[in-house]
């Protein structure tokens, strides 16, 4: 006779104060559940997958376990927190994930007390993590900090940095490395389950305490022997040395998906007065579902799909991406130039560079979550004559600031940086917007900056720049598609610092860099039609600038406008700076600025994202007829 179905606990579970009210026997259930829960809601809106399924488990212990929010938990990275969204409070507004007012894809303070920290770049929870501990325990307060850090995030340097710094914190902070990849570990069994319950064991840390309090009073030679036996031991079992010397406790390695090897680790560490410690959590990323089990990188971050069949929905055919317009390109550069160099920092695929590295595996780097040392890796490349890409999205190329201008910039080395993701990108929201490279590049001595319109102008950026060994030099394009201009059979090498005139008018210049060329040409067309005849350029260079060009349409033309997709101090600051010192604002010209607002956009499609930051067509023509009213109006008066 078949048992009568359970009933269902998620729906009870708002809060992990309720979930902490269940018996540890119904957490299985309700990880499953939630398992069934999360999958459902990436198939209507799609998002990162694997990562949180991957971590069903360790979030229902760790909400089970510690009490949170008083305990703060610090997801890095922020994309596998689906599971952890909507057993805290949020599972009513879990389908507007990643939508225009809905829920972040990632942590988000401004959402939940449940959210300490905003996470979507990774490698930054032991630190926040341990300035929560440390806050609590300057204030005498009760409260942890446990940071949940992937291994791939384990391959950037401010992780040691932060373990480095944690002993202060003693057991107020708690590490756990979810091991996803099998990069550290081998297979974990009961006997290493075993070896990590009974090593977390106030039993055990009693007794091991006593032996170091014995040890430190024996003459040092044979307390130097006794501390390297107590390490060597734990080492040869359970391969935490590395985290000792940083001054960890290691536990570990655990079955991440077993609950109930998972949880009486988590209560052993929570109860230690040993600490800080450093829990190692082997998951298998998209557990649970077979499609993610089979693809780990194909379902990392998913369209919408077919829960049943894994079938995820397919774009509208149409012209190429920009990634793989200059992956392309990039391949054609290395077949003529064996001097040709690809780095990427842990996104191949993202860049498109794991295409490149396919014909040339010698020649292309994958250094891992590090753009630091990406960066000085290229200057030294550089140095010695090679022609290096350095592929990087523009948000974390902001991570290596310090070595673009040290590395490269002062010393005038031709290092080449292709700058994927700039501009706005849509439901990744403002931790992956590309607004700030023009202003942060352009201000730099010896720097080349250009911003590709389109597919055709991005062949023939990637081609100026492998030819460029005068200094560094960097080219900006966006993420998705592109216009569906035919792409050139034969690239171009661009004069540096000149840009071109694609419509010829007399009374209203728009001055475009980049993408927004053409919604720059529709607001032409529609300015055209209220009789106003308007000259589009393409500046394709922000730094240097075509001065000879810029101050020809200065001098001819009652309004110049520039357009750009970056924030404030960039193109616009360059050109207002050049007619400045010219005198040319002094003959009544009116020039105005478009560029990104002073704020950082929440996630929306990126049509509705350039719409609010007013770089559309409407609000281009908007500027310019201002500007006439205004000189109209006598403010100002215009020249004949």
């Amino acid at each position: 006779m078949n048992a009568p179905p359970a009933t269902p606990l998620l729906d009870s579970v708002d809060t992990p104060h309720d979930l902490r009210r269940l018996h540890s026997w119904q957490l299985r259930q309700l990880a499953d559940e939630l398992r069934s829960e999360m999958i459902s809601v990436v198939g209507q809106t799609g998002g990162h997958l694997g990562s949180g399924l991957g971590v069903v488990e360790l979030t229902v212990a760790l909400h089970y376990v510690f009490d949170t929010p008083e305990d703060k938990l610090v997801w890095d990275v922020g994309h596998q927190a689906y599971p952890h969204k909507i057993i805290t409070g949020r599972r009513d507004r879990i389908r507007t994930l990643r939508q225009g007012g809905g829920l972040s894809g990632f942590t988000k303070r401004s959402e939940s007390e449940y959210d300490p920290f905003g996470t979507a770049h990774s490698s930054t929870s032991i630190s926040a993590a341990l300035g929560f501990a440390i806050a609590n325990q300057l204030s005498e307060r009760p409260g942890r900090g446990i940071a949940v850090i992937g291994d791939g995030a384990m391959s950037a340097g401010m992780a040691y940095e932060a373990m480095n710094n944690a002993k202060q914190a003693g057991n107020r902070l708690v590490v756990i490395l979810n091991d996803n990849d099998m990069s550290i570990a081998p297979p974990v069994g009961g006997l290493s389950a075993y070896l990590a319950q009974l090593v977390s064991s106030r039993p055990f840390l009693e007794l091991r305490d006593l032996a170091r309090r014995i040890s430190r009073r024996l003459p040092e030679p044979l307390h130097r022997a006794a501390k390297k036996t107590d390490e060597f031991a734990r080492g040869m079992a359970m391969g935490g040395t590395l985290f000792e010397e940083l001054g960890f406790y290691y536990v570990g390695p655990v079955d991440g998906h077993n609950l109930d090897q998972l949880i009486p680790v988590l209560e052993n560490v929570r109860d230690a007065h040993e600490g800080p410690c450093l829990v190692h959590v082997v998951t298998q990323k998209g557990k649970g579902y077979g499609p993610a089990e089979e693809s780990a990188d194909k379902y990392h971050g998913v369209q919408k799909f077919n829960v049943i069949t894994g079938e995820q929905a397919k774009s509208a055919a149409g012209p190429p991406s920009y990634t793989g317009v200059f992956a392309k390109a990039l391949i054609a550069e290395g077949a003529r130039d064996p001097a040709i160099c690809a780095i990427t920092a842990a996104m191949p695929s993202g860049t498109g560079l794991d295409k490149f590295a396919e014909l040339y595996p010698d020649r292309s780097f994958d250094v891992g979550i590090a753009e630091q040392h990406a960066v000085t890796f290229a200057a030294g490349l550089a140095a010695e004559g090679m022609r290096p890409f350095c592929a990087i999205y523009s948000t974390f190329l902001q991570r290596a600031y310090d070595q673009v201008v040290h590395d490269v910039a002062i010393q005038n080395l031709p290092v080449r940086f292709a700058i994927d993701r700039a501009g706005l990108v849509g439901a990744d929201g403002s931790t992956h917007a590309g607004s700030f490279d023009i202003t942060y590049l352009a201000t730099l001595p010896n720097f080349v900056v250009m911003a590709a319109a389109d597919e055709a102008e991005l062949v023939h950026m990637t081609h100026t720049a492998a030819l460029h060994d005068s200094g560094p030099i960097a080219f900006r394009y966006p993420r998705g598609n592109g216009v569906g201009v035919p792409l050139p059979d034969v690239p171009e090498r661009l004069e540096i610092g000149k840009g071109r005139i694609v419509r010829q008018g007399t009374k209203v210049a728009l001055l475009s860099l980049g993408t927004r060329l053409a919604e720059a040409l529709k607001a032409a067309d529609q300015l055209e039609a209220r009789g106003l005849s308007t000259t589009v350029a393409d500046l394709r260079f922000a730094k240097p600038l075509d001065q000879e060009l810029i101050r020809r349409l200065m001098t001819t033309h009652e309004v110049v406008v520039t357009i750009e997709e970056g924030s404030i101090g960039g193109l616009g600051a360059h050109v207002l700076t050049m007619a400045s010192d010219e005198g040319l604002t002094d003959t009544g010209l009116k020039i105005r600025t478009m560029r990104l607002p002073d704020l950082f956009q929440d996630q929306d499609s990126p049509e509705k994202q350039y719409d609010l930051a007013g770089l559309n067509a409407p609000q281009i023509v908007d500027t310019v007829l201002k500007a006439l009213r205004h000189n109209s109006a006598g403010v100002t008066e215009a020249r004949a």
